[in-house]
C-alpha cells in the first residue's frame, strides 16, 4: 500500500511551503528580466535568461520524480529550497550578467526537486475523494504567491535596488528550508514502499492516451503562463512603466486567477476539464492579441486580469488529471514528465519569441504566442470531440472526484 501523508493540516503546511518557495521563485523572475535590462541586455538575451531556469528541469523532471516516489518528498523539498535560496543569494553578492545567468539556472535545478515533490506530496494527502479539494487548495496557494512574487519584487527594486530585492526573496526561500527542517515529522520519509516493476522506462508513460494529452496542453497552457511571467516586463519598460506598475500588472493576473480557482470544481462540473482547458486556450490567445495595442497601466492591469481568468486554472487541472492519470507508483514520475514536457516549450519559445523580439520589436511576440495558443485550442477541441464517446462523466457530485472519475476507479492508486 503506497503511505499517505496524514490530515487536513498536511494540506496548509505543504501549501505554505509552496506559497514562499513561489513567492521567491516568481519575484526572482521580475527581478532578473528587471536586472538584465539595467545592465544593457536585450529581449534576446532575456530569452536566454528565462530559458535557463528550464535547463536542468529538462533534464532532470522524470529523475526528480523518481526519487520522490522512491526516497519520499522531504528530502527533495528540503534540499530543493536550499538550492533555491543558493540561486537568489549570489546576485545579492554581486551584480553583473555572469551572476545572473547562474542564478535562473541555480533556481531551476533547486526548483525541479521542489516543485515535483511539493505536487506528489499533495496528491498523497488523504483519499482519492479528498484530492480535488487538497488541489484546489493548492491552486488558490499558488495564485497567492503569484500575485504577492512580482509586486514585492517590484516595489523592492523600486525601494531598495536590485541587490537587496535579491537578498529578500533569498530570505524567503529560507523560510521554507527553516520550516521543513522543524516541521520535518510533518513530511513522511518514504512514500511508496512498493517495487518498481523492472524494466519500465519514462517514454512508457506516453503510450496512456489520456496522460499524453494531457501532458500535450499542459505544455502549451505553461508557455501563455511564462511567457507572460518575462515578456510582459521588458515590454513594459519599453513602453515607460515603473517595476511598481509592472509588478502591478503581473499580479493583477495572480488576482484573476485566485478568482477563477475558487469556482474551478464548479466550472469542471459544468463543463469538464478538457472543456476548461479549451476555453483557457482560446481567451488566453484573444487577450494576447491584444497587449501590444496597450500602453496606459490601468488597461494592461484589465487585460492581464483577463489573462488571469483565462489561463488561471489549466495549471492545476493538469497537474490533477497527471496524478489522476498515472500508472499506480508512478505519480512522481508522471509529473516529472509532465515537467518536461513544459520544459522543452519553455526553453524553445523564449529563444525564438526572443529572437523574434530582436529583429522585429515585441509586438510580434506577443502575436505569435496568440497564435501558438489558439492552435492548442483548436487541437483541443479536436481531441475532447474524438475522446467524448468514451469518456466519464465529469463532475464532483454522485461519488466522482474533480477528474470526473469515480472513487471506486481510484483504487489501485491507493
Amino acid at each position: 500500500m503506497k503511505q499517505r501523508l496524514p490530515g487536513v493540516g498536511s494540506v496548509y503546511f505543504v501549501v505554505l511551503l509552496s506559497v514562499l518557495s513561489s513567492i521567491a521563485h516568481r519575484g526572482s523572475k521580475v527581478a532578473v528580466s528587471l536586472s538584465a535590462l539595467e545592465l544593457g541586455a536585450n529581449s534576446f538575451t532575456v530569452g536566454i535568461l528565462a530559458a535557463l531556469y528550464s535547463v536542468f528541469p529538462l533534464l532532470l523532471a522524470v529523475y526528480a520524480g523518481r526519487i520522490s516516489d522512491r526516497l519520499g518528498v522531504r528530502a527533495p523539498i528540503l534540499l530543493g529550497s536550499i538550492g533555491i535560496t543558493l540561486g537568489l543569494l549570489l546576485p545579492a553578492l554581486h551584480a553583473g550578467l555572469v551572476v545572473l545567468i547562474l542564478c535562473p539556472a541555480l533556481i531551476g535545478l533547486g526548483h525541479i526537486f521542489f516543485h515535483v515533490s511539493i505536487h506528489n506530496a499533495v496528491g498523497s494527502i488523504g483519499a482519492a475523494a479528498d484530492r480535488a479539494r487538497n488541489f484546489s487548495t493548492f491552486a488558490l496557494g499558488a495564485a497567492v504567491a503569484t500575485f504577492i512574487g512580482p509586486s514585492l519584487a517590484g516595489f523592492s527594486i523600486d525601494t531598495n535596488g536590485f541587490r537587496a530585492t535579491f537578498a529578500v526573496l533569498a530570505a524567503v526561500s529560507m523560510l521554507v528550508v527553516v520550516l521543513a527542517l522543524v516541521f520535518r515529522a510533518t513530511l513522511l520519509p518514504r512514500r511508496n514502499t512498493e517495487r518498481e516493476p523492472a524494466g519500465q522506462r519514462a517514454l512508457d508513460l506516453l503510450r496512456e492516451a489520456p496522460l499524453r494529452r494531457t501532458l500535450i496542453m499542459s505544455g502549451v497552457t505553461l508557455t501563455g503562463i511564462e511567457l507572460f511571467s518575462f515578456y510582459m516586463p521588458v515590454y513594459g519598460q519599453s513602453i515607460g512603466l515603473s517595476a511598481t506598475q509592472i509588478g502591478l500588472v503581473l499580479s493583477s493576473y495572480a488576482a484573476a486567477a485566485f478568482v477563477v480557482r475558487l469556482l474551478m470544481q464548479d466550472l469542471a462540473r459544468r463543463f469538464g476539464e478538457t472543456g476548461v482547458l479549451t476555453g483557457s486556450l482560446f481567451v488566453a490567445a484573444a487577450t494576447y492579441a491584444l497587449f501590444p495595442f496597450l500602453s496606459g497601466t490601468a488597461m494592461l492591469v484589465a487585460t492581464a486580469f483577463l489573462l488571469g481568468l483565462g489561463l488561471g486554472s489549466a495549471q492545476p487541472l493538469t497537474i490533477m488529471l497527471t496524478y489522476h492519470h498515472a500508472p499506480p507508483g508512478r505519480s512522481g514520475e508522471a509529473l516529472g514528465m509532465r515537467l518536461t514536457v513544459n520544459k522543452v516549450t519553455q526553453i524553445a519559445i523564449p529563444l525564438v519569441f526572443g529572437g523574434i523580439g530582436s529583429v522585429f520589436g515585441l509586438a510580434p511576440v506577443f502575436w505569435a504566442n496568440a497564435a501558438f495558443l489558439l492552435a492548442g485550442g483548436v487541437l483541443s477541441v479536436r481531441t475532447s470531440g474524438s475522446a467524448a464517446a468514451g469518456a466519464p462523466a465529469t463532475g464532483v457530485s454522485g461519488g466522482a472526484n474533480a477528474t470526473g472519475v469515480s472513487d471506486n476507479a481510484q483504487a489501485p492508486r491507493s
